[in-house]
């Protein structure tokens, strides 16, 4: 019998402790179609490598458990925010497995997508919704059958040159076709962790930004005996939070029907949830039924107030209408996401400003989220984007560059101007990770430069790490050991490129200037991805980043704070502990060191920007994260 293995790879966050929600429902997904009850396929046993490992593995330890555990076949799901690595991994798997058939699939995988049908370790590409024609996939394999004629999969021939997409199939088939991945077991729920779930496929919007449209035009829905039957499922299995991936989740038929029956299911209150709507048609009764639900959480995208611009995305809407309906869901108490794209074809920087100013003025400020387009896969904005004077990214996260109204300046400006006027940063904050080693896990490696040799400190760089993890160098004279230093980071990101790792130089002597900008110079270098150029336009690395330790009550070191106090690509911590907590102002960042009180917590958590202080001991970081931050994912 073969065997497949399917993995989902998860967001990256930006530390240690945050969640990833990674909730690998397409993977499951996929895996429960094939042993659909109606018309299994036969001789294959789908495996689906679980989030806790996908969390925590770095690339080598990913590896490792793969090859471990063997199989034929591997389907690997491209998002946004995976695709680098996904690619990297399948192509270690090839080097490795010649005999090895991986497929690739997601949103990522389309004809316009160079990108990734340009790397060459993958044997065939599903686009689109992949259920059937995946399915009819597997059946091909398995039978050594000639792939040619099937649907949306693109192969590669013996010459390793592949094909083109076979004919474009829209996907029209019912949801009750194949099993939830809840009820199979290929998809657990876990109590503190968001519960990914559809009802709905399809949607009825055509904005050109967005995938959907092209991914499935046709509206599918769950019935409401379906949807039923999995809810309470997952309730009695543990869910407390139901994210609900429709894509707009109020264009369902029927949807008051569907809000009647999520409150009898949940009368209890026992779980929250979460969901995307189109203000249209939002009213105070549906508003109050919502709150009722079960619902604390609403996303609603007004994206321009530019009212030519909505129309040129097909996005139409009124901006008045998003920002009543807003008003309208927080006075039930819900929380909002209020969406705001930067860089939309026909809007320019005055558009950004009015879109802000709309917010504040009706109070909605503290919701918003402003971030630049990206040109995505798949989508009508891409196919036009050329004559639309838009440049962006060919890779992810296929960032807008440049568009007939913004040069990349103005672009950069708006999004700071943006959170001028919201009074806080709209993106993630590349936090270190700064806790105390523990023995049974590789995601701290301490190397002292003052005893050991060269080859015992390489010999710790090549183990297999965490996927977020931490290097400290000890004791490093610059003048004697910049040259090992720089081999050693060198070699860490050969080994595990798509790794978080934030490299940590306890300071004796500080560095000079050509040394810091040869290290960074040397983390910028590698491996462009998904998370590198994120905060590009702040001089920012969210994978790679560059940490130095001081006691400021050395001279010297307070005077190196001081020189680079305003460089964000590189961090600088004061050390500081616990019994000297009196000494913390509001500027710099610190790492506390020791035990705290629950007093002393609560203290910083007042007095402090929240991502200014670390902590040495893991217990109080990982409250700090999800207490303070908010990095928890329920």
């Amino acid at each position: 019998m073969a065997k497949i293995q399917f993995l989902q790879l998860p967001v990256p966050p930006p530390t240690y402790f945050a969640a990833t929600g990674n909730v690998p429902l397409a993977a499951a997904s996929l895996a429960s179609a094939l042993s659909s009850k109606e018309d299994p396929i036969q001789n294959i046993s789908p495996v689906v490598i679980p989030p806790e490992d996908t969390d925590q593995m770095g690339d080598l330890m990913l590896l490792e458990k793969m090859e471990k555990e063997g199989a034929d076949l591997v389907g690997i799901s491209l998002y946004l925010w995976n695709t680098e690595r996904s690619l990297y991994l399948a192509n270690e798997i090839k080097k490795k497995s010649k005999d090895t058939q991986i497929i690739i699939g997601g949103p990522e995988v389309n004809e316009d997508n160079p990108f990734v049908l340009n790397s060459p370790g993958f044997d065939y590409a599903v686009s689109g919704e992949a259920e059937h024609n995946f399915r009819h996939l597997i059946r091909n394999i398995l039978e050594k059958g000639n792939p040619t004629n099937l649907p949306n999969v693109a192969f590669r021939d013996e010459a390793g040159v592949l094909s083109p997409f076979g004919v474009s199939n829209s996907a029209d088939f019912p949801l009750t076709d194949f099993p939830s991945p809840y009820t199979t077991g290929f998809l657990k729920v876990n109590p503190k962790r968001s519960t990914y779930l559809e009802t709905v496929r399809g949607c009825k919007s055509q904005c050109t930004y967005c995938f959907y449209p092209k991914s499935s035009q046709n509206l599918r829905t769950l019935n409401l005996d379906e949807t039923k039957k999995l809810i309470v499922d997952l309730k009695d299995q543990g869910a407390r939070e139901l994210v609900f991936l429709d894509p707009t989740f109020n264009h369902r038929p029927g949807f008051e029907s569907l809000l009647d029956l999520l409150m009898d299911i949940n009368s209890d209150g026992q779980m929250s949830m979460f969901a995307e709507l189109r203000s249209e048609g939002v009213t105070s009764h549906l508003a109050k039924k919502m709150r009722k639900a079960g619902f604390n959480r609403i996303e609603l995208g007004l994206q321009s107030v530019n009212p030519e611009t909505l129309k040129r995305v097909k996005r139409y809407g009124d901006p008045k209408k998003v920002a009543e309906v807003a008003k309208l869901l927080a006075s039930e108490g819900m929380e909002l996401l209020l969406d705001l794209i930067i860089g939309l074809p026909g809007d320019g920087p005055l558009d950004v400003e009015k879109g802000i100013l709309f917010f504040l003025e009706h109070g909605l400020g503290e919701w918003v989220q402003a971030f630049p387009l990206s040109v995505l896969p798949g989508t009508a904005m891409r196919r036009t984007a050329k004559e639309d004077g838009i440049q962006f990214m060919h890779s992810p996260p296929y960032r807008v560059i440049e568009t007939s109204d913004f040069t990349t300046e103005t672009l950069v400006e708006s999004i700071f101007l943006a959170e001028e006027m919201l009074e806080r940063r709209l993106d993630e904050f590349p936090r270190p990770f700064l806790c105390e080693k523990l023995s049974d896990l590789r995601d701290r490696t301490d190397l002292d430069f003052s005893k050991g040799s060269s080859a015992e400190r390489k010999s710790l760089i090549v183990l297999p790490h965490t996927r977020h993890h931490s290097l400290w160098f000890w004791n490093v004279d610059w003048d004697l050991m910049d040259e090992e230093v720089f081999d050693l980071i060198d070699l860490r990101i050969q080994k595990e490129p798509y790794c978080t790792i934030d490299f940590v130089f306890p300071v004796l002597v500080p560095p000079n200037q050509n040394t810091i900008s040869k290290i960074l110079n040397l983390l910028n270098s590698k491996t462009p991805s998904y998370l590198n150029q994120v905060l590009r336009h702040r001089d920012e690395n969210l994978q790679r980043r560059l940490v130095f330790l001081i006691n400021d009550e050395i001279p010297e070191q307070l005077q190196f704070l001081d020189q680079h106090f305003e460089d964000s690509r590189f961090f600088i911590y004061r050390q500081i502990r616990t019994s000297e907590l009196k000494k913390l102002n509001t500027d710099g960042f610190y790492l506390v060191e020791g035990n705290l009180t629950e007093k002393d917590f609560l203290n910083l958590s007042k007095k402090m920007d929240s991502e200014s202080v670390s902590f040495a001991n893991r217990v109080w970081e990982e409250r700090w994260c999800v207490e303070v931050l908010g990095y928890g994912e329920i």
